[in-house]
């Protein structure tokens, strides 16, 4: 395993990270089977963990925190998230100084660890003052809860703000960002990349395979494998009668040519295209079973030639999210119809 550094953090870490959202009842629900694969992924190399609170409400992290507790832990940047709702009562959810307090020991202790080494923001939240959060983040490093912080899904002016807040009001600054990014959701490479690229972020881009559409399922002329079980957790992502997934399922038969004429399963191919770009640190994976991450392993061993980087540009042209769905976030200006009209 050859490592990178996580931005200017000087960590070093593995190019795929363990993503651990299918632990738990969300996905896998056999513990002992979910820290075989954490296992079989640190045997590998993989040195970097990303979970997060709302994943499975809590079991992703009580999974992890068993599976590290062998005396693996110092050898793990360990990384979890909060923002999204635990439970239904009303502020054990979002950005707030509040929240975030009770949230990160919550997060220790079913993580069983005394810190955390990234802590992320999990998405943003315009109706919290920015400030509130950074300065509840650095706290936290102070106080050695957590070592780092970074934002999640964050929008191009809202990882500039987080900089400048930063450096106007003396807190620590963020220092990774998790944008989705893939062959079929490029728009990260529109700004958001080249902004990390700018301040000296690191990079953990999540669903490289695009919610199991880079998996090598579809193919030209054979029959549809059964519906995901995302299906009925995204329909928008997943849905094949969506006319933005219509044409994201044409763009996998083409993928899928291109990586027979390479030599490359359609995962490596996948892969392979989203660590090839400078700003990238590490790209998270998100397997469920043994076998899925086995596939997906040797995709650090890969190069791509110009020439198929150009085939993959002229089928989703750079910057292009194919279906909206994929950006994993849209901002009020967009949802609420109020926020357009005087």
């Amino acid at each position: 395993m050859t490592y990178r550094l996580l931005g200017r953090t000087g960590v070093h870490v593995s190019p795929l990270t363990l993503g651990a959202m299918n632990f738990g009842a969300n996905g896998n629900p056999d513990h002992a089977d979910s820290t075989r694969i954490i296992h079989a992924a640190l045997d590998a190399g993989i040195n970097v963990i990303d979970t997060a609170d709302v994943y499975s409400q809590g079991e992703s992290e009580v999974i992890v925190g068993k599976a590290l507790a062998d005396g693996r832990r110092d050898d793990v940047v360990l990384a979890t998230k909060f923002h999204g709702a635990i439970g239904d009562e009303v502020n054990h959810r979002g950005n707030s100084r509040r929240w975030i307090h009770k949230a990160v020991e919550a997060s220790l202790r079913r993580l069983g660890t005394d810190h955390i080494d990234l802590y992320q923001v999990h998405r943003p939240e315009p109706e919290t003052d920015l400030d509130e959060t950074l300065a509840a983040l650095s706290d936290l490093v102070h106080q050695g809860k957590i070592r780092y912080f970074g934002t999640s899904t964050f929008e191009p002016h809202e990882i500039v703000e987080a900089q400048w807040t930063a450096e106007r009001r003396g807190r620590e600054r963020p220092v990774t960002e998790q944008p989705p990014y893939s062959i079929l959701a490029r728009g990260a490479e529109r700004a958001v990349l080249p902004l990390a690229e700018k301040y000296g972020l690191g990079v953990l881009p999540w669903s490289p395979l695009a919610g199991g559409w880079l998996s090598g399922r579809y193919r030209k002329g054979q029959q549809d494998p059964a519906p995901s079980p995302r299906l009925r957790r995204q329909p928008g992502r997943h849905d094949p009668e969506l006319s933005a997934n219509k044409l994201k399922r044409a763009a996998v038969e083409a993928l899928t040519e291109l990586a027979d004429e390479s030599g490359l399963s359609l995962i490596h191919l996948s892969l392979a295209f989203v660590l090839r770009h400078p700003a990238v640190s590490s790209a998270i994976i998100g397997p469920r079973t043994l076998d899925h991450l086995a596939s997906q392993l040797d995709a650090v061993k890969v190069t791509l030639t110009d020439d198929v980087l150009d085939r993959i540009d002229e089928i989703v042209p750079p910057g292009v999210t194919i279906n909206p769905a994929d950006a994993g976030y849209q901002p009020p200006s967009l949802l609420n119809p109020a926020y357009r009209r005087s």
